[in-house]
């Protein structure tokens, strides 16, 4: 026991000194690596010494307006637990809306322009930004992922989803028409739906058209962001005719897509509401009673996602008078759920039992959307 603690400690401290894609890298080398580095000390230790920035990104709505903010409990700078305006280093005059981040530090964006949308990609720790291609202005845009595939040189993937009725139409089954029914839809007609699918490379600095993604009628995407885990984006589906919910996947290696279910329990449960969310570096699934006295969370049991083991079950009964109405949004490290609230946020280490709560400002009170991020202070060049 003596010989395995004092590994342990050796480990923590040759790792919480390495940089940050040191670190990551080292998590590949044995399981002790890994389980050390997502723990809460161990991120608060590491985030001091080497001045790496680590938090959530968070976005807000106001009156058509965006606004962004990081939130963090472990940054270097202990003042700094909530930095306003974090994007505003790209436009003063425009509002800027996040479309999807990376925990790399990466953040796709953009700002409403009179002739239309202007999108960046950029690295808010450094504050460089470059302007990105705009892809199809013809559809609506549904759902957006980001994934690195490389660092020395930097390599990223944009993944664009999007709908339009438009498209429906043209797509439909042979002899419908908008006109098959008062509201222009028609459930024999339209028993499918088609995604227009569009590939940023960074490689060549272009949109590229994929095969479209085929769905059913009846399935919806979950109002979550896109989930980045195991090189691959991922998405809550839930089906309204069969009542079950499963996962579609996109990997930036192979430009391809895979479906994976649920846990019948999971999938099939109308008394919990079902979150996608990362884990230690795996894809996660966070399923929390509706009245939010437990949450279980699951994890594949390999990169098939084909197969789930439950990991942990946490009780929260005894701090629901603290949280309020709020939700559990994700695994902030192993062992602390970051949980949202009305213009709150709560930090739940189970382990430990501890909490640590930050008030939000008042046009906050229950952001948009979420992003976490781990950056470091490195330049990066965004073109190839």
């Amino acid at each position: 026991m003596a010989s395995s603690n004092f590994s342990n400690d050796v480990l923590l401290e040759i790792l919480s000194r390495a940089d940050l894609k040191t670190m990551k890298k080292c998590r590949i080398l044995s399981k002790e690596c890994k389980d050390l580095t997502y723990e809460s000390n161990f991120m608060q230790l590491h985030s001091q010494r080497t001045m790496i920035m680590v938090g959530y990104l968070l976005q807000s709505l106001q009156s058509c307006r965006f606004d962004s903010l990081f939130l963090s409990i472990d940054n270097s700078d202990s003042d700094r637990k909530l930095i306003p305006n974090f994007l505003d280093f790209l436009s003063e005059r425009e509002p800027v809306k996040i479309l999807a981040t990376v925990d790399e530090g990466l953040v796709f964006c953009c700002t409403r322009q009179f002739r239309g949308d202007k999108f960046y990609i950029c690295k808010p720790s450094t504050q460089q930004s470059e302007v990105v291609p705009s892809p199809n202005p013809r559809y609506f845009t549904e759902k957006v992922g980001m994934l690195v595939l490389g660092s020395k040189p930097l390599r990223f993937k944009i993944v664009r989803l999007s709908d339009s009725m438009h498209y429906q139409v043209e797509h439909a089954w042979p002899g419908c028409s908008e006109d098959d029914s008062e509201d222009g839809f028609d459930d024999g007609c339209y028993s499918h739906k088609q995604y227009h699918c569009e590939i940023f490379d960074s490689k060549s600095w272009e949109w590229s058209q994929s095969d479209d993604l085929m769905l059913s009628y009846y399935e919806v995407f979950n109002n979550k962001p896109t989930v980045s885990a195991c090189g691959g984006l991922h998405w809550l589906m839930y089906n309204m005719e069969q009542h079950i919910s499963n996962i579609w996947s996109f990997y930036g290696d192979k430009d391809n897509w895979t479906t994976s279910s649920l846990p019948d329990y999971v999938g099939r449960n109308y008394q919990r509401s079902t979150n996608l969310a990362t884990c230690e570096g795996s894809l996660a699934l966070i399923c929390v009673d509706n009245d939010i006295n437990s949450v279980d969370v699951w994890v594949p049991r390999d990169c098939s996602h084909q197969i789930w083991i439950k990991k942990v079950r946490v009780n929260l009964e005894h701090i629901n008078g603290e949280i309020g109405h709020a939700c559990v949004d994700s695994f902030y490290n192993a062992d602390t759920l970051f949980i949202i609230g009305l213009w709150t946020t709560v930090f739940y280490n189970f382990k430990t039992e501890k909490f640590r709560s930050i008030n939000l400002p008042l046009n906050y009170q229950k952001p948009e959307s979420i992003y976490f991020i781990q950056s470091d202070f490195e330049l990066v060049q965004f073109k190839p």
